[in-house]
């Protein structure tokens, strides 16, 4: 029996990319990336040492698109639901 496969985050329907994600894993991945974001701008004060926070953030959002591109849908140019 084959299993079908469940996107954690679906394709966007315009444009490249993922939406918003469709499972508790999904939803799991954004919240921690959400708190990482919040948790670094308090411990690495964006004022103070911004090239820091801005390495940091890169970091945490290449993670972040790497985890969307491993368990979402194959990203790819769209352009809305196709008529046949």
């Amino acid at each position: 029996m084959s299993e079908e496969k469940k996107y954690w985050f679906p394709a966007k329907k315009y444009g490249w990319g993922w939406g918003m994600p469709v499972t508790w894993q999904g939803w799991l991945v954004l919240l921690v990336f959400l708190a990482g974001l919040t948790g670094g701008a308090l411990y690495i004060d964006p004022k103070v040492v911004p090239l820091a926070y801005l390495v940091y953030v890169t970091v945490l959002a290449a993670a972040f698109i790497g985890v969307c591109y491993k368990t979402g849908e194959p990203p790819r140019w769209r352009w809305g639901d196709k008529k046949p």
